[in-house]
């Protein structure tokens, strides 16, 4: 199977668009990993799976991020939209 494809011609939106139809055509299972990948990946769910504490709620992250955005003197919570 072969297809010339001048790569270099392509808008970068167009190789953004080939290179994701490209990464979801892999099967997962036959994507190559070297030992220390694995390992890492290893260590990574096992601290994922021993850690007692849940993690935080997408909504504590999300009034805290909104939190940052508020000037100071404004109130918590509060937009200059919608006072």
């Amino acid at each position: 199977m072969s297809h010339d494809i001048d790569i270099a011609k392509l808008s970068a939106e167009d190789r953004l668009a080939l290179l994701e139809l490209i990464w979801d055509s892999l099967d997962p299972d036959a994507v190559p990993l070297t030992e220390a990948q694995r390992e890492e990946l290893d260590r990574r769910i096992a601290d994922f799976e021993g850690d007692s504490v849940p993690g935080i709620a997408w909504e504590a992250v999300l009034e805290r991020l909104r939190g940052r955005r508020e000037p100071p003197g404004r109130a918590e919570g509060r937009s200059s939209l919608t006072q």
